[in-house]
């Protein structure tokens, strides 16, 4: 998507409702969006993106909250639609701001969120549990919650009423009619608010370029069932950590295959032990063992259920890959089952890790050889459905990439939206609702809030590019020491690089042409060393590039005596 000039929205009039969104648009991650009318404020999730190769050193990204940092006591309550890392996992980085906002959600979701709470050690949180049917007031805004089928339990979309227009947030969402909790996506309800009139629809994109409907989750089992079937010793089964629907399947079919099972991962003990502890996960008797069990049963009678489905480095299974496991050594002939999506962006992370792992000998089933994941989000024949459910009369495609975006907004066209009602935002852009038209009114600075460590916010995207130069281009060092009363060059050029050639005989040519150009600056004057390092970033950056072609960064110093 293009990046748009910032355009300063003009001033709230009274009974317009402005629509931000803050992260989601652009990115599969980050999603949050901000409703305002009357001066206040209602929050839609706040989650984290995960970070690419072309952020290094970057933990996590968080959506731009900093937009609204100067009014987060006009926030009257924010609303998570469901427990996934990327629409809940920027909630402490915002509590930290303001601790006691009203945080609204259904049990399990909000369970989840409380042991990342914990693990912050952030007080004074304000939990506000909901389930589908509720209906509640938060200042200006009458919230309604509707259930909603998706990958993880407890799903909610969110119906909000203001006196200037209704908005209805799906979250993420689809339309498994066949679901193993045999929780639907609310097809009445939805239909009763589309009676009543959907002003604008904020709705799930990233499946709209998917043809017909998604695959219901129940049609992996027989893979599932053929991968146990096949595998004589051990089994090694990856999945996202919220994922309770996949996790049970895997539990039925360890119970039906005669092996235990070990979870092996932090957040995916956490998260089973919450969905266990709320009732929506069910443990067969004497199936769970503790990892440091496993040695006492043979390999063909257990089954490892792990984190690092998106080949992240320090996951469970990239370490179990890298031989770096402290309880895990993988033999020829054990499986590998990844039951697991590919996030946008980490391809080269997770066939980095099959790679590793099929070296080690294992045989590694995944959805490119195996029917072991199916998506939780509607795919355009769903998403056709929705709109000739609900006729908005205005509609704003969200979480997705631009190209999700835009297929988004094709099917609620070629369903009858008008196309100058259907908003392509980004990130940032400041739409207004107001007699039951949306219109874009002008873009907000909303970047991207990078977490390094316990570093928030405080890495530029210049520092950003310092350290891909140094991650690809390597670094060459420069120390000169300098007479500025005699003008000559006293020591040096010393020169040492790091990740570029590290061969200290190569520099033989470039010293003298360096010394000579240091030389003739000092007899014209220049005693400024500041203006003496630019001499010798000129000179031996010109050279690097003639000789080798690369760029990487030079950091010279002159010491003046």
């Amino acid at each position: 998507m293009a990046a748009t000039q910032l355009k300063t929205p003009p001033r709230l009039a009274r009974e317009t409702l402005r629509i931000i969104p803050l992260g989601g648009l652009g990115d599969i991650g980050r999603n949050m969006a901000a409703l305002e009318i009357d001066g206040q404020l209602l929050l839609i999730d706040c989650g984290v993106l995960f970070p690419e190769d072309d952020h290094p050193g970057v933990d996590l990204i968080l959506p731009g909250f900093d937009a609204i940092a100067d009014r987060l006591s006009d926030v009257v309550g924010l609303v998570l639609t469901h427990g996934h890392e990327d629409h809940i996992g920027a909630v402490p980085y915002l509590l930290r701001q303001r601790p006691d906002i009203p945080v609204i959600g259904s049990r399990l979701t909000l369970a989840l969120l409380a042991e990342k709470i914990k693990e912050h050690r952030l007080s004074g949180a304000q939990p506000r549990p909901v389930a589908e049917g509720d209906r509640l007031r938060h200042g200006p805004f009458d919230l309604e919650f509707v259930a909603v089928n998706h990958s993880i339990p407890d799903g909610l979309a969110v119906f909000v009423r203001t006196a200037a227009g209704t908005v209805l947030h799906t979250g993420d969402f689809k339309m498994d009619q066949l679901p193993l909790d045999g929780r639907l996506t609310d097809l009445r309800a939805l239909a009763r608010l589309g009676e009543e009139g959907v002003d604008l629809l904020m709705i799930d994109s990233t499946n709209a370029e998917v043809p017909g409907f998604t695959t219901p989750e129940k049609d992996i089992l027989p893979a599932l069932q053929r991968t146990f079937a096949t595998s004589k010793q051990r089994l090694i089964v990856t999945s996202f950590a919220s994922h309770v629907h996949r996790i049970q399947q895997v539990l039925d079919t360890a119970v039906a295959y005669h092996r235990k099972v070990a979870y092996v991962g932090r957040s995916m003990v956490r998260n089973m032990s919450v969905a266990r502890d709320l009732g929506y996960l069910t443990i067969p008797e004497n199936t769970l063992i503790d990892l440091r069990e496993i040695d006492n049963f043979r390999p063909d009678q257990v089954v490892l259920i792990s984190t690092g489905s998106q080949g992240e480095p320090l996951s469970a299974l990239a370490r179990i890959a890298n031989r770096e496991h402290p309880a895990i050594k993988l033999e020829p002939g054990d499986t590998v089952l990844l039951a697991s999506s590919l996030v946008p962006g980490n391809e080269a992370a997770v066939y980095r890790v099959i790679n590793g792992l099929t070296k080690l000998g294992a045989r590694v089933v995944h959805r490119g050889n195996a029917l072991v994941h199916v998506s939780g989000h509607a795919s355009a024949g769903e998403l056709l459905y929705v709109y000739n459910l609900l006729r908005p009369r205005n509609v704003m495609p969200v979480h997705g990439e631009a190209r999700h975006l835009i297929a988004n907004a094709d099917l609620a066209v070629s369903t009858g939206v008008p196309r100058e009602r259907t908003i392509i935002a980004e990130d940032g852009t400041v739409v207004d609702l107001r007699d039951h038209r949306a219109r874009v009114v002008g873009q907000i600075e909303c970047d991207y809030i990078f977490v390094d460590g316990s570093t928030v916010g405080d890495i530029s995207e210049s520092a950003l590019t310092d350290r891909r130069i140094l991650g690809e281009e390597g670094f060459i060092s420069v120390v000169v020491v300098v007479n500025l009363r005699t003008k000559r060059v006293l020591s040096g050029p010393d020169i040492h690089d790091r990740g570029f050639l590290e061969d200290p005989t190569v520099y033989q040519a470039v010293r003298g042409r360096m010394t000579q150009a240091l030389n003739d600056a000092l007899e014209d004057g220049v005693d400024d060393t500041h203006r003496l390092q630019q001499v010798i970033r000129r000179q031996i950056g010109r050279w690097v590039s003639d000789t080798y072609r690369r760029r990487p960064m030079i950091i010279p110093v002159v010491v003046a005596v």
